[in-house]
């Protein structure tokens, strides 16, 4: 296996992961905006990466696979850090609705990709729209600064309801797209 540039920074991406735990947790002020900033690094990554790969013909196998894997568990750890910090019912729900989404269409794509199906559950608009949402979402709840005259905290709560809603809009995409497949499947 080489190497290429994209799969590179999507090593590093999934390396910033305990970097930007162990940051979160630290006791220093600035803490959470160093935190936020890490995740934006990654969240940085994951753009460049996937903008390389298809500008440059740097595509790899391992790459297509360890790109997802590097975003959800990007997204996983981070709403894991935040529910831990600020365990309100409201983010503990939108967080299952993201985990819960990521997993089950993960689950698909794979299914779909074994029986040679993988096109017809290929990224959507939506499911574009939800990452950067969700991603907006999270860098503002990493950052948690809640000032009387910004209350960027329930924004970020608010965006990560948003991204959650986003999350079932684009899971039944998903599911819709490969509908035919499953019900096919079925019968046969």
């Amino acid at each position: 296996m080489r190497l290429t540039l994209p799969t590179i920074l999507t090593l590093f991406r999934i390396v910033l992961l305990p970097v930007m735990v162990v940051v979160f947790y630290l006791p220093f002020r600035g803490a959470n905006l160093a935190a936020a900033a890490i995740f934006i690094a990654a969240a940085l990554t994951d753009w460049l990466d996937g903008w390389i790969a298809r500008r440059y013909g740097m595509t790899s196998a391992f790459g297509a696979f360890l790109d997802p894997v590097a975003d959800k568990l990007m997204v996983a750890v981070t709403l894991f850090l935040l529910v831990e910090r600020n365990p309100s019912q409201m983010l503990a729900v939108t967080s299952a609705v993201i985990v819960g989404r990521e997993i089950s269409i993960s689950a698909l794509r794979e299914w779909m990709a074994e029986i040679g199906q993988r096109a017809k559950v290929g990224v959507a608009t939506v499911g574009k729209i939800k990452t950067i949402v969700q991603m907006v979402a999270l860098v503002v709840l990493l950052y948690q600064h809640d000032s009387p005259e910004l209350r960027l905290y329930r924004v970020g709560e608010y965006l990560l309801v948003a991204a959650a809603a986003l999350t079932i809009w684009s899971a039944l995409v998903y599911v819709r797209a490969a509908w035919p497949v499953l019900t096919e499947r079925d019968r046969g």
